[in-house]
C-alpha cells in the first residue's frame, strides 16, 4: 500500500501535491461536521417520515370511525321495523353490523336509547351497560347531539385519550357511539418508532466512535506534524546559522530540492517546490564544470559520492564559494538521487586571501631592511630571508629554499674573516650578538634571538662606518698622548695643545654617543620587533597548521571562524608595525615630502576623534572637545591628521575605563595650541626626556602591559617639527598626561585679534 501511494504521489503534479497539503487541514476540520450534518439530516428526515406515519394512521382511523358509523346507521335504517325492542335492536346492530375487522382494531361501540342509556356495547365492555353515554364519554357531547354531522372527534374514554364518531339512530333507538383508543391506532407506529430510534442511534453511535477515533488519529497526526515542524525549524535554524545548505538532486526527473538555508545563502526567495535542472545550472560559475558532466559521471558509476569545491551566483551579481559533499542513494523504484551538504566556504577564502596579503606585505617589509634578516624555526630550518643576506654571504636562491637546514646553509654562505662575541648587561635569555669581518672588509653586527616557539631570528646590522670612527678616535688618541708629550715641552704651545685636545675629546664624545646612541637604537628595534613579530607570526603559523590538518574536524567547525578571527587581526596588527616602521623610515631619511595647503582643523579633529571613538566606547570612555567652529591653517592634511590620531589613540589606550580625554585648542600670535589632555595611568618624570624618539616606551619589553613599538609618539613629534611645530608633555603618575603641540597658523594672528575685539565688544 505504502509503495502504491508512492507512486500515486509520483505521478500527482506537484502543484497538486501543494494543493492537496493546503487543503489537507481544511479537509480535517470538515469531517466532524460533516459527520454532525448528516446525522442531523438523518433525524430530520426520520422524525418527518414519523410524522407522517403517525399523521397517515390518524387519517385511517378517523376514516374508519366515520365509515363504521355511517354503516350502523344504515343498518339501523335497514331493520325490520316490528322489531320494535331497543335492546334487541341494539344488540343485532353490535353483533351483526359491527364490521369483524372493527372489532380486530380495539373499536368499542355503545348504542343508546332515547334516554342516552346504553343498551348495547361490544364485548367485553358489559359494565357500560344502562350507564350514561354522556358520562362515559368525556367531551362527546357534540357527538350525541350531531351524531355524524359533528365527524372525528378526540375525548377521553376511561381516563385514557381516544377517537370517537357517533351517528343518530332511528325508531327506539337514540344513538350509536364507536370509540378508538390511540393507545390501540398508534400501538404499530409506536413499534416502528421504538425501532428506528434504536436504529438512529446504534447509527450515531457507530458514526461518533469512528469520529472519535478519526479525531483521536487526527491528533496524533497533528502532534506528529507539530513535531515535525518543530524538528524541521530546528535543523533549518541549525543550517541557517552555519551557512550550510542541504540539497536532493533527483537525477531521472531533472529536478533539485534545497532546504530553506541555500536560498537563504544565496539571497532567493525560499521555494516549498523543485527546483530545475537548468535553474541551478544558470546559478554555477562557468569556470568551475557543469552539471552535465557530473550527471555523466553519476549514471556511469564511475563514481559513489562527491566533494568538490565551486562557485554559485548571489541574488546580487557576487559569486560565493560553497564546499559541496553528497552521496549517491537510490531509493526502492531504482531512482538515482544525490543527495548531500553544501557548506559556505566564502569568508575562508577572503581570509586566506588576506593573510597571503598580509605575508606578502611582511615580505616586502624584509626584503626593503637594509639590514640583514632570516628566520629559523625551531628544527633549525630556514623560514625566510632577504636578498641583502644572500649578498652578503654569497647565497643563491637554490641554497635559501624554505626547509633548508642551518648546517647546509652555513657550509655554502662566505667564511667571516674574523668573530667577536659581544656581552651587554641589557640582553635577555636566549639573545645573543656578534661581530663579524667579511672578506670585503665590512664589519657584519649580527644579533640573535629565540622566539616563544623555539624558532630564532637574526639581524645583520653593517656596523663599518662605526669601526671607522672607532678606529679613528683610537687614532685620535694615539694622537692626543704624543701632543701631551709635546706639550710637556713646550709650555706655550700647552695652551693651544690643550683646547685642541678638549675639542678633541668633545667631539670624540659627540660621535661615541652618537655611535652609542645608534646602537641602542638597532637594538631596541630589534627587541621590539621580535616581541612584536612573534606574537601574531606566531597566531598565524598555529592557527593556520590547525586549520590545515584540520584538528578540530571538517572545517565547518565554528572553532575555526575563531582562528580566522585571530589569523586576520594578527595580520591587521602586523601590517600597522610595518607601516609605522616605514613612516618612520621615510621620516628619518628625509624622503617624507609634506604638502602646504589650506586645512580645517576642526573638520580633521572631528574625523580623528569618530575613528577613536570606537576603542573609546569600548571602554567607556568621554571624549571633549573645546575649539571654534573654523581654525584654517596651511600644512599637510594627512600629516596633521596623523598626528591626531596617534596622540588621541595613546590618550585612550592608556586611560583606564570610565576615565574621560579632553581636546583643547587656542590661538597664541601666529600658532594654533593644541592639547590633548587624559587622566590615565601618567608618565614618571624620569621617563619624559626618552618619550619621542623611535622605540622608546615608558613600559619595557618585559613588563609592559599594551602592544607597540613606541613609534607612535616619535612619528608624531618628527612630522610636527617638519611642518615647523614643537611638542612638550606634562605627566604626573596617576594623575594623567598632557601633550600639546604648536602648529604655525599665519593667519591665525588676525582671527585672534577679531575674537578679542569681539570679547571686548560684548564685556
Amino acid at each position: 500500500m505504502t509503495t502504491l501511494l508512492q507512486r500515486v504521489r509520483r505521478r500527482i503534479p506537484q502543484p497538486g501535491l501543494d494543493r492537496i497539503a493546503e487543503l489537507e487541514p481544511i479537509l480535517r476540520r470538515a469531517i466532524p461536521v460533516f459527520v454532525i450534518g448528516f446525522l442531523m439530516v438523518i433525524a430530520v428526515v426520520l422524525l418527518a417520515a414519523l410524522i407522517e406515519e403517525r399523521d397517515a394512521m390518524e387519517e385511517r382511523a378517523s376514516e374508519d370511525l366515520r365509515i363504521t358509523a355511517s354503516l350502523l346507521r344504515a343498518e339501523d335504517a335497514a331493520l325490520d321495523s316490528r322489531t320494535d325492542d331497543a335492546a334487541t335492536r341494539a344488540q343485532i346492530l353490535v353483533n351483526s353490523a359491527l364490521p369483524v375487522s372493527s372489532k380486530a382494531k380495539g373499536l368499542i361501540a355503545m348504542i343508546a336509547d332515547k334516554d342516552g342509556r346504553v343498551v348495547a356495547t361490544t364485548p367485553g365492555h358489559d359494565s357500560v351497560l344502562g350507564a350514561d353515554v354522556g358520562t362515559l364519554v368525556d367531551g362527546g357531547q357534540p357527538l350525541l347531539v350531531f351524531g355524524e354531522r359533528a365527524g372525528v372527534m378526540e375525548v377521553s374514554w376511561a381516563g385514557e385519550d381516544a377517537m370517537a364518531s357517533a351517528a343518530l339512530l332511528s325508531g327506539p333507538l337514540g344513538s350509536v357511539v364507536l370509540i378508538r383508543e390511540e393507545a390501540h391506532i398508534f400501538a404499530d407506529w409506536r413499534k416502528s418508532v421504538s425501532l428506528n430510534v434504536t436504529l438512529f442511534c446504534v447509527t450515531a453511535l457507530v458514526l461518533l466512535a469512528i469520529l472519535v477515533a478519526y479525531f483521536r488519529q487526527a491528533t496524533h497526526a497533528v502532534a506528529a506534524d507539530r513535531l515535525l515542524g518543530e524538528q524541521h525549524h530546528r535543523v533549518e535554524t541549525a543550517l541557517s546559522r552555519g551557512r550550510c545548505g542541504l540539497w536532493d538532486w533527483d537525477l531521472s526527473r531533472g529536478r533539485m530540492f534545497w532546504s530553506r538555508s541555500m536560498y537563504e545563502m544565496l539571497g532567493l526567495p525560499p521555494r516549498d517546490g523543485v527546483l530545475s535542472f537548468a535553474e541551478v545550472s544558470n546559478l554555477l560559475h562557468p569556470d568551475d564544470g557543469s552539471f552535465f558532466e557530473f550527471a555523466r559521471q553519476i549514471a556511469s558509476g564511475s563514481v559513489g559520492n562527491i566533494e568538490r569545491s565551486f562557485r554559485m551566483r548571489h541574488v546580487d551579481g557576487q559569486y560565493l564559494w560553497l564546499r559541496a559533499r553528497a552521496e549517491i542513494v537510490r531509493n526502492p523504484d531504482n531512482d538515482i538521487h544525490l543527495i548531500g551538504v553544501a557548506v559556505d566556504i566564502s569568508e575562508n577564502h577572503i581570509l586566506a586571501r588576506m593573510t597571503d596579503e598580509a605575508n606578502l606585505r611582511l615580505q616586502n617589509a624584509v626584503e626593503n631592511i637594509s639590514e640583514t634578516f632570516v628566520l629559523w624555526d625551531a628544527d633549525h630550518r630556514l623560514v625566510l630571508c632577504n636578498t641583502k643576506y644572500q649578498e652578503v654571504f654569497g647565497l643563491t636562491d637554490q641554497d635559501v629554499r624554505p626547509g633548508t637546514p642551518f648546517e647546509a646553509v652555513r657550509a655554502k654562505a662566505r667564511r667571516p674573516i674574523e668573530e667577536r662575541k659581544l656581552t651587554s648587561p641589557s640582553f635577555v635569555y636566549g639573545e645573543r650578538a656578534t661581530e663579524t669581518l667579511l672578506a670585503d672588509g665590512r664589519w657584519l653586527q649580527v644579533s640573535e634571538r629565540v622566539t616563544g616557539d623555539g624558532s630564532h631570528v637574526s639581524i645583520g646590522t653593517d656596523v663599518t662606518q662605526l669601526k671607522v670612527h672607532q678606529e679613528r678616535l683610537s687614532d685620535s688618541e694615539r694622537r692626543l698622548m704624543a701632543t701631551i708629550n709635546d706639550l710637556s715641552t713646550a709650555r706655550r704651545d700647552a695652551e693651544a695643545k690643550a683646547r685642541q685636545l678638549a675639542e678633541l675629546n668633545r667631539n670624540y664624545m659627540i660621535e661615541k654617543e652618537r655611535a652609542e646612541s645608534a646602537n641602542q637604537a638597532k637594538t631596541t628595534f630589534l627587541a621590539n620587533m621580535s616581541h612584536e613579530l612573534r606574537t601574531p607570526l606566531n597566531a598565524i603559523i598555529g592557527f593556520s597548521e590547525i586549520m590545515r590538518e584540520e584538528s578540530f574536524g571538517p572545517i565547518g567547525n565554528g572553532k575555526y571562524t575563531e582562528y580566522a578571527a585571530d589569523i586576520h587581526q594578527s595580520g591587521h596588527y602586523l601590517l600597522k608595525l610595518i607601516n609605522d616602521i616605514l613612516d618612520m623610515s621615510k621620516i628619518e631619511a628625509g624622503r617624507l615630502a609634506l604638502a602646504n595647503e589650506a586645512i580645517d582643523l576642526p573638520a580633521i579633529l572631528a574625523e580623528a576623534v569618530r575613528i577613536v571613538g570606537v576603542p573609546a566606547n569600548a571602554k567607556a570612555l568621554t571624549i571633549g572637545v573645546e575649539m571654534p567652529d573654523v581654525l584654517p591653517l596651511s600644512g599637510d592634511r594627512r600629516a596633521t591628521k596623523q598626528i591626531l590620531l596617534n596622540l588621541l589613540a595613546n590618550a585612550v589606550k592608556f586611560t583606564a575605563p570610565g576615565g574621560d580625554v579632553r581636546v583643547r585648542t587656542r590661538l597664541r600670535g601666529a600658532h594654533a595650541v593644541i592639547t590633548i589632555v587624559d587622566n590615565g595611568i601618567g608618565i614618571p618624570r624620569e621617563s619624559l626626556k626618552s618619550l619621542g624618539k623611535p622605540f622608546e616606551q615608558v613600559e619595557n619589553e618585559l613588563t609592559r602591559t599594551h602592544k607597540g613599538t613606541g613609534l607612535g609618539l616619535a612619528i608624531a613629534r618628527s612630522l610636527i617639527e617638519l611642518q615647523g611645530g614643537t611638542m612638550s608633555i606634562t605627566s604626573r603618575p596617576g594623575r594623567g598626561t598632557a601633550v600639546s603641540f604648536r602648529l604655525p597658523c599665519p593667519d591665525c594672528a588676525s582671527a585672534s585679534a577679531e575674537q578679542a575685539a569681539l570679547l571686548s565688544r560684548a564685556a
